[in-house]
């Protein structure tokens, strides 16, 4: 069965999206157990100030915890080169930087323009090469389908920023749905014109958001044209605080049902999954956590032939 990377979000964009800030054991604990449910890559924080997102602000001793398992990808987001020291410093796997396509949002999320976020990028891939261990440097085009505050992001500029990130030195570009604007389509042709661009080598992830509804639709467009990793997060927590409007990630425990139920193997054991949300629902009693496989359960007679 093709094999599908679905990448965790939750620790990081779910929880920089909701007030209560949860203790270092429930992150840790968290992490444990999405790792034995056969999770294996985790975006498990964030280097940014303590004073803006004070919900992340304990990230290198969570980067810590989680290099103690063998064989999960440990990825942070770094909003600058500042940041990129502190995630190399813990020992992070892979760093991710944004770089909204509406500069708007970039000065509103990042505090910084296009060209300085590809100033950054550029030194933070001069980082990566420079450090004592492997080190994957994505660079994500955040507000990619669409902007809450400028409104149309064109394709022109999304393929002019994924260049323009590959020539500062970026291992590859993900593309993320910030504000949950994208349809199928839009996704098809967005993915199409990138991977002509930089190739498809380069362009392997996406980001999606379900505010509208169309998260699991646009996974399956992202399929059609040979995207490998998807984005989403524990019982569908987080958005972007910088994006009004911009609810919803993608549910983890739908996708993994949806990719499963299709053949494909995410290597995640989807029982053990749904077992790992009564974390979130002990230690966030009045968050609503989100997702249709958790409320229904799995189907009778629903089983995972691994090949």
């Amino acid at each position: 069965m093709p094999a599908i990377l679905v990448s965790e979000v939750g620790p990081r964009d779910g929880l920089q999206s909701i007030d209560p800030i949860l203790p270092l054991s429930v992150k840790t604990a968290w992490i444990d157990a999405l790792v034995a449910a056969g999770v294996r890559e985790i975006e498990v924080g964030s280097f940014v100030p303590a004073k803006l997102l004070p919900q992340l602000a304990d990230t290198a001793a969570v980067v810590a915890h989680a290099l103690k398992h063998s064989g999960l990808t440990v990825a942070v987001l770094v909003p600058n080169a500042r940041g990129a020291e502190a995630a190399l410093a813990a020992g992070a796997h892979k760093l991710t930087l944004p770089l909204s396509a509406s500069e708007t949002h970039s000065l509103r999320n990042l505090r910084r323009t296009h060209a300085q976020v590809l100033e950054d990028a550029a030194a933070i891939a001069t980082l990566c090469k420079s450090a004592a261990y492997d080190v994957h440097f994505e660079g994500s085009v955040s507000t990619a389908f669409g902007c809450t505050l400028e409104g149309v992001v064109t394709e022109r500029k999304v393929v002019e920023l994924a260049e323009a990130l590959m020539a500062a030195g970026v291992d590859e570009v993900g593309l993320s749905d910030t504000t949950g604007y994208a349809n199928p389509a839009q996704v098809k042709s967005v993915v199409r014109a990138v991977h002509a661009a930089i190739g498809t080598q380069h362009l392997t992830g996406l980001h999606l958001h379900n505010t509208r509804g169309l998260g699991l639709a646009n996974v399956l467009a992202g399929l059609d044209v040979g995207i490998t990793t998807f984005d989403a997060s524990l019982a569908g927590l987080g958005g972007c605080p910088f994006a009004p409007g911009a609810s919803g990630n993608i549910v983890t425990e739908d996708l993994v049902f949806m990719l499963e139920a299709m053949g494909l193997d995410t290597g995640i054991d989807l029982p053990r999954l749904l077992d790992v949300r009564k974390i979130l629902a002990a230690a966030l009693p009045d968050e609503p956590l989100y997702g249709f496989t958790p409320d229904a359960g799995l189907p009778l007679g629903f089983a995972v032939a691994r090949g």
